[in-house]
């Protein structure tokens, strides 16, 4: 039987999981050198993960017995990829020009191939390594590193879910994601000193960024005006309105593939028979298609601040269900990680050297793919601080494609045998 938390009412471990998370948002923007060192290679979406787990371990909470998790995962997270997909400026993307985008979108194709490829080469290079990946299923795992690095947490988390990774499997990966990423981050700002000479190894047009500038410098930058009452409740309406709709046609559409299950599971297509696949994906779509409206003039209300904050959330519920004292490391899994970062990068390279683009192009493409909205603006504009709103932009149109991208990475996974 199993020991009783010492806390076990849903509300106070939902008020002290919003205090800690508070915490961890407060200190993340101290100006302190320290404190900025500190998130720069232990990121706060880790820390919202670990220290539920650490309550979880220590019998502080439970995981298991609270109901928070059911909420978040059911409620939040359709909610948060309708906000944050809605609010996304699809026409300004595509004046960005061809260049930028061919070499952003070489780059998520780099990820889709470079998991299964990476996956797939580590195991023929480790037999052991490749026993622990199917015994394990461990590309449940890496599927979502995909969904990290080309959507950002909603797309990971909502991966998570999807192909029902274990909690201890996922933390591994949390720390492999943030070792990675974090490096090859600091890699391409390091090359920006070297722009000139790797823009003459791509034989690069370096007109191309002035044209970007200029549209950049002709977007129009409003600034964010308070949300009142009922901008709240509308973009709450937005949120929770098109998590409903996800729901009902997720239902609709289970109910349907149903009848045809057996011919489904034979043929590799298993997971479209999960009601969460289908929720995910019509929230992810249904946010694009309002992103059309004036729906997506919400963003200057806080709409990111909101789901961002619901995904956050979900993630504190996810690191309850964690049990620390299971967890052991893997480096095969940091073998894969590496090796799948260098076939981004060799095809990032490659379309760049093909395309004539500048590096300036690979690195916020890179960026926008990997870091997200979080960092692809500050490596933007370590070239030019105008460019900044370039690698917003192409981080917005990474959500986007962050779910549909890992589907496809998972589906080649599971290939890999």
């Amino acid at each position: 039987m199993p020991q009783q938390p010492l806390i076990t009412h849903d509300a106070i471990i939902l008020g002290l999981l919003l205090v800690l998370l508070a915490l961890i948002f407060q200190t993340a923007r101290l100006p302190h050198k320290g404190w900025q060192r500190f998130y720069n290679w232990v990121p706060a979406l880790l820390l919202c993960y670990i220290f539920p787990g650490a309550m979880n371990s220590l019998g502080i909470i439970s995981g298991e017995q609270s109901s928070l998790y059911t909420v978040a995962s059911q409620y939040l997270l359709p909610a948060a990829l309708v906000l944050l997909t809605s609010t996304a400026d699809l026409r300004s993307i595509l004046r960005l020009g061809n260049k930028a985008l061919l070499v952003f979108l070489a780059g998520t194709f780099g990820i889709i191939i470079g998991g299964p490829l990476a996956l797939a080469l580590v195991s023929s290079v480790s037999p052991e390594f490749h026993r622990q990946a199917v015994d394990q299923q461990l590309w449940k795992g890496l599927v979502t590193i995909s969904g990290s690095w080309i959507g950002g947490s909603s797309s990971q988390i909502a991966l998570k879910e999807i192909y029902g990774c274990s909690e201890a499997l996922f933390v591994i990966i949390l720390v492999v994601d943030a070792v990675v990423s974090n490096t090859w981050t600091a890699c391409l700002i390091y090359g920006a000193a070297y722009s000139d000479r790797i823009d003459n190894f791509l034989k690069a047009d370096n007109a191309s960024i002035e044209e970007v500038k200029q549209r950049i410098l002709n977007y129009r930058e409003e600034r964010d005006k308070p949300a009142d009452l009922t901008d709240l409740s509308t973009i709450l309406a937005v949120g929770f309105g098109g998590a409903a709709v996800a729901h009902l046609l997720a239902s609709v559409l289970t109910n349907a593939f149903s009848p045809h299950a057996d011919w489904m599971r034979a043929h590799g297509l298993e997971p479209f028979l999960s009601n969460f696949l289908w929720v995910v994906i019509s929230a992810t779509s249904l946010g694009v298609g309002l992103s059309f409206t004036r729906i997506r003039k919400l963003e200057k209300l806080g709409t990111t601040d909101i789901s961002t904050l619901f995904i956050y959330f979900l993630i504190m519920t996810i690191g309850m269900r964690l049990d620390l004292s299971n967890i052991s490391g893997n480096w095969g899994l940091f073998a894969v990680a590496i090796v799948w970062m260098l076939i981004h990068v060799v095809v990032m390279f490659a379309a760049a050297r093909l395309l004539k683009a500048p590096y300036f192009f690979v690195a916020v493409g890179s960026q926008a793919n990997i870091g997200g909205v979080a960092t692809a603006p500050a490596v933007a504009s370590v070239f030019h601080p105008a460019l900044a709103p370039v690698g917003v932009l192409l981080a917005v149109l990474s959500h986007v494609l962050g779910t549909y991208g890992g589907i496809a990475c998972a589906w080649l996974m599971q290939l890999v045998r």
